[in-house]
């Protein structure tokens, strides 16, 4: 253990050359990150958690009521012990041959299966006043973390001046207002990562789930090798389309559709904005050309910049489809159905489409509705997100 721990915590590899953890250590004159100070995250995950649950009943439940959000599910398939003994052995909807037996032996329409599967597949999933709640949660963490940040940043050097992210670099003293941006973003996503097994079922459950924990790594990678003030810059950049994003969805649920497609459009802007303008010339052209040039490269000065960059290309690829929704919604006037939706249509409208293709008329909420965040991800041309 003692081996591990010494060839972990490599100084050649963390640190510039002839730069010693022994250097870095805390004095009276002067504080710099520990990795120890990140173990605090733990416990106040949990207590975030916590806080949540608070919220979402005392806040986010009675603003939903008022909204005359119900909580009622989706429309319950009647008992059947024979489709129910079907839908317990497969994973998917039956096949056409098997459709047709049990058309035969319940004396049933194959159309009237196919709606009975569906809303059996559909009666398990969360209520609207479920996902409202939710959503209502992240709004507010996100609007208030964004909003510390964008506050703290704005007194900072570095924010003006991106070479002061580098400028006696790694002694850089921690400030309280830097440690604890760092510590909140850091016990958030640690929150999400325990709550995704209480939360919402989504098809991209193990995406998201590798999203998070790539999301804490960046986090305490940055943090343990002192890169705070360009993770500073990193988080809040990122967090800029996030509760827009949770706004629109809300806006969706409330059925107030003029202003969910605004917040959409406000999202989309943003979020295409900042990741295809922003991110690359202002961070990645200090992480990469000026750091070299003030400081030098080191072993993880490569690693984190190679996943920076790898940040930049999902970057591109998200707006890309982002952009392709919008171009569906302003010339085709329709989208494509969201492979991720929470809750599958139960639109008995659906049955009267024919050859199986369904083509929904435009409303960019219908992507907004089943978004994780800004770091999110999209599938088939449809938004499926969160950092």
């Amino acid at each position: 253990m003692v081996g591990f721990s010494a060839w972990f915590w490599n100084e050649r590899f963390w640190l510039p050359h002839n730069v010693t953890w022994a250097d870095l250590k805390n004095t009276d004159g002067a504080e710099y990150p520990q990795a120890a100070d990140l173990y605090f995250a733990f416990p106040l995950a949990i207590g975030i958690f916590f806080v949540r649950l608070a919220f979402e009943r005392f806040i986010a439940k009675p603003c939903a009521l008022t909204l005359r959000i119900q909580a009622n599910g989706p429309r319950r398939a009647q008992p059947n012990a024979i489709l129910e003994k079907v839908f317990t052995s497969i994973t998917k909807s039956p096949d056409e041959k098997r459709l047709e037996g049990l058309s035969k032996q319940l004396d049933w329409d194959v159309r009237k299966i196919q709606r009975w599967f569906r809303h059996r597949r559909n009666q398990d999933k969360p209520s609207t006043l479920t996902k409202f709640c939710e959503s209502m949660w992240r709004l507010a963490f996100y609007f208030y973390i964004f909003f510390y940040g964008v506050r703290f940043l704005w007194k900072a050097p570095w924010f003006w001046d991106t070479r002061h992210c580098w400028y006696n670099y790694p002694y850089q003293q921690l400030v309280f207002d830097m440690y604890y941006y760092y510590i909140m973003e850091l016990s958030f996503y640690w929150s999400l990562m325990f709550s995704q097994f209480t939360d919402i079922k989504r098809k991209d459950f193990l995406i998201m789930f590798l999203h998070h924990l790539a999301t804490v790594g960046l986090i305490t990678f940055s943090y343990v090798n002192n890169m705070v003030r360009v993770g500073t810059l990193v988080m809040c950049l990122h967090d800029a389309s996030d509760f827009l994003l949770e706004a629109a969805k809300l806006a969706n649920y409330a059925k107030y559709q003029r202003l969910c497609d605004t917040l959409f459009v406000m999202f989309g802007f943003v979020f295409v904005s900042s990741r295809l303008g922003i991110y690359p010339f202002w961070i990645l052209n200090t992480t990469l050309f000026e750091s070299w040039e003030i400081i030098g490269p080191y072993p993880s000065w490569w690693v984190f910049n190679i996943l920076l960059l790898l940040l930049q290309v999902l970057h591109a690829i998200w707006s890309y489809l982002i952009i392709r929704i919008a171009y569906k919604a302003v010339v085709k006037g329709k989208v494509s159905k969201d492979d991720r939706s929470d809750i599958e249509s139960s639109s008995d409208d659906e049955d009267s489409m024919t050859n199986g293709t369904k083509l929904h008329h435009y409303s960019p909420c219908k992507g907004a509705t089943n978004a994780n965040g800004t770091n999110g991800h999209l599938t088939t041309g449809t938004w499926v997100g969160d950092h």
